[in-house]
């Protein structure tokens, strides 16, 4: 008897929606609870549009740069396919001075490897641009008035790295960096260290996100929704 009932439960429950997260701090959520990083802020989003999303699996660590999250995934090892992958990477690039070259081959290899994760499908592949800490307080003191050019500036170039990359390969790209670079005195965006994002800032991220996940999953779209951006540039 319980073999049937547990048959039929299976029958009447929907498969769930997998989604693999990539990434480092911004995607971890440093400074914030769980239940409000941005790829569980999207999750519940999706959820309340009729789909049926299990928790995101994230592979993300503050200070991860685009080789340490791709050895991070040889560590987790991954299974299966997912019906949607975000990639948020190259801030620690920028902060540890890394080469644009290094981090162009890095990031096209993190890519495809998404994209292999999503059943080869790059469609249900979703890139995030890199915010901008540079014109956080913490970004300010540390770039001593020269924030634009040693922070902002590279960040645009690894930006326009990606944005390249992803555009060939036919992926969405979301252009965050802009709404980090939108209200820098609004302290309600950052966490208390005031270099990462709170929990508003990463609600603004998962709808940024939302439309192009919606896509990625085939929900339809309003008609003068956007689901892709060009790269920011810094002022």
């Amino acid at each position: 008897m319980l073999t049937v009932f547990a048959a039929l439960l299976m029958l009447t429950i929907p498969p769930s929606t997998r989604v693999l997260a990539l990434g480092d701090s911004y995607t971890i959520g440093e400074s914030v609870a769980v239940a409000d990083r941005w790829p569980n802020q999207l999750q519940r989003a999706l959820q309340q549009r009729g789909l049926y999303v299990a928790d995101p699996e994230i592979i993300a660590k503050t200070g991860w740069t685009t080789d340490e999250l791709s050895s991070a995934i040889d560590t987790a090892k991954p299974k299966g396919h997912y019906e949607l992958v975000t990639l948020l990477i190259g801030v620690n690039n920028q902060y540890r001075g890394r080469d644009a070259e290094q981090y162009r081959k890095e990031f096209a290899q993190l890519l495809q490897r998404a994209i292999g994760y999503a059943g080869g499908n790059a469609k249900r592949v979703v890139v995030v641009s890199i915010p901008d800490w540079g014109v956080t307080p913490f970004g300010k003191r540390a770039g001593r008035g020269h924030e634009v050019e040693e922070i902002s500036q590279p960040i645009d170039r690894f930006n326009a790295i990606a944005y390249e990359r992803c555009r060939a390969a036919g992926v969405s790209w979301i252009d965050v960096t802009t709404a980090t670079r939108a209200h820098p005195q609004d302290m309600t965006l950052l966490a208390r260290d005031e270099l990462h994002y709170s929990r508003s800032m990463h609600d603004i991220w998962a709808e940024q996100a939302l439309p192009a996940a919606r896509m990625a999953l085939g929900l339809s779209l309003p008609a003068t929704t956007q689901a892709t951006s060009q790269p920011a540039a810094s002022q």
